[in-house]
């Protein structure tokens, strides 16, 4: 298994999204890419993202990538639906360079690049949530999220 981080705005509904897509084996809630300052200030520096862990057999970065433009405004700044503040900017963050250049590759190839605002950077700082906060939708459908329901859990039924 291999791990990628995705930050699209607030983490409660990129975790559920991101869950069920298929050669997904498992997610948890978390923060990145913030100094070690912005943990006393409610991690106001990081980005909320989610740790992704999939099979690389089963599914490629290029189409994590595809699933994650899905669900994210990637022209947005420090917002996604009705969040807005530095914690939900996009990013795709991983240790491995290969999934970097893979990320940056993917964003080159579209005809709206110099457009895109989505961050692709090393993954530093990284402090999972708490349990109130993993796997929030599952246990609290009815709770506000950005990510329309329908799209939430368009791949839910590959869950296996």
């Amino acid at each position: 298994m291999e791990e990628i981080y995705f930050a699209g705005g607030c983490l409660w509904g990129v975790q559920e999204f991101l869950k069920h897509l298929p050669g997904v084996t498992g997610t948890q809630a978390g923060r990145a890419n913030g100094s070690a300052t912005d943990t006393k200030s409610d991690y106001d520096g990081y980005a909320e993202c989610v740790l992704t862990r999939f099979d690389p057999k089963t599914v490629s970065i290029d189409k994590l990538m595809d699933y994650f433009f899905e669900i994210i405004d990637p022209y947005s700044v420090d917002k996604q639906g009705p969040d807005t503040g530095r914690k939900y900017r996009t990013g795709v963050y991983s240790n491995s360079r290969q999934h970097l250049e893979a990320a940056q590759a993917y964003i080159n190839r579209r005809p709206d690049a110099d457009k895109i605002k989505v961050e692709v950077l090393p993954l530093s700082n990284y402090v999972p949530s708490d349990e109130e906060h993993q796997d929030r939708l599952t246990r609290c459908p009815d709770d506000i999220c950005h990510i329309p329901k329908p799209l939430l859990h368009k791949y839910k039924s590959n869950d296996g």
